[in-house]
């Protein structure tokens, strides 16, 4: 008998390194109007879209946060944040392409300082949803974002202020970085004293929670100050069972989490909305901090709730709630010491 040859041993391919999942569901996100209105069995003439509310300020969603939308509902709450509509393009007297007084403010490229002890860094335009009401959707990112010269001037801006203690991450969003140039930023203040704690603002752990993986997580536990996670939510829908896991994860890596929601005709402004968003975001470990009025940006102007209507909702919260539960009502104010309470 003839022993059988040993078969071959063919040399392993390469692993091919995959990029993490939250990338991919980024890249997938929904862009066209009409298609995110198919997918939820809706008539695209009926929605009111503009194609010139779309080509000024694109749509961009996740199909994650697509997922918690109603079918056949024009009016559902998590829609009409993203949808692109006509009523974007009326002129509104009182509403402008700096409502906030960003510019103003800048002390280096992406840097802004308003209030005292605070300064914010600008570190990306990106972001994983475009929420219609965007108070910075005409902000000259291409000029202003501080991570694209390796955070340099924002941390010299930084290291020249003692009187700096907190250092905001905003955007755009910053959790659209990689989560390694997230730690050049943070390894680079580290070396500042003055520094004491790191708040950081994103929607993504609500509109794409796969962003709170591994190394965001292991980022968070490396990080030698207290840090203030301020979630994005408007509406109670947001949340579902993976946002309530990347809460959990969140906080099991230290984090403080708060809640800031805007105020919004035909989304959140009814008590009944308020007061379930409050309930819900509590129960995933969130607290709610601020529900701010609008921010009078140029084409948001159908979003806005008038300040008497407002400060009744709050009224009517307040009643309702228990106090911990009810955020506090503001506006921002160009030149103000800090949010101005209603």
């Amino acid at each position: 008998m003839i022993p059988a040859a040993p078969l071959a041993l063919q040399p392993s391919p390469p692993p091919t390194l995959q990029p993490p999942r939250w990338q991919q569901q980024w890249r997938d996100a929904l862009r066209d109007p009409r298609a995110l209105l198919a997918l939820l069995g809706l008539d695209a003439q009926a929605a009111g879209i503009s194609d010139a509310a779309a080509a000024q300020f694109p749509l961009r969603v996740p199909q994650a946060f697509v997922a918690r939308m109603r079918r056949g509902d024009l009016h559902d709450p998590l829609l009409r944040q993203v949808l692109p509509l006509d009523d974007e393009m009326r002129l509104v007297p009182g509403f402008g392409l700096d409502a906030v007084g960003d510019g103003a403010a800048k002390i280096a490229d992406g840097v802004i300082q308003k209030y005292r002890g605070r300064t914010l860094l600008i570190a990306t335009g990106s972001c994983a949803v475009h929420c219609r009401y965007c108070f910075r959707r005409h902000f000259p990112y291409a000029e202003e974002t501080a991570a694209r010269d390796g955070w340099r001037d924002a941390v010299a801006a930084i290291a020249a202020d003692p009187g700096i203690d907190e250092v905001l991450l905003s955007g755009g969003d910053p959790l659209s970085l990689a989560t390694g140039k997230l730690a050049e930023l943070t390894d680079a203040l580290a070396a500042i004293g003055h520094v004491k704690r790191l708040r950081i603002h994103s929607r993504l752990p609500i509109v794409l929670p796969e962003r709170v993986d591994a190394p965001l997580l292991a980022w968070l536990r490396s990080l030698p100050w207290p840090v203030a996670f301020v979630v994005h939510a408007n509406h109670a829908n947001e949340f579902d069972g993976a946002v309530d896991a990347a809460m959990r994860a969140l906080r099991k890596a230290g984090a403080q989490l708060l809640n800031q929601a805007v105020l919004l005709r035909g989304v959140n402004d009814s008590v009944d909305a308020l007061a379930a968003l409050s309930e819900r975001s509590f129960a995933a470990g969130v607290l709610p901090y601020y529900l701010h009025q609008l921010d009078r940006v140029a084409g948001v102007a159908h979003f806005e709730v008038d300040d008497a209507s407002a400060r009744a909702l709050h009224t009517e919260l307040a009643a309702r709630l228990s106090g911990y539960l009810v955020p506090r009502l503001v506006r921002e104010i160009p030149g103000d010491t800090g949010k101005r309470p209603l």
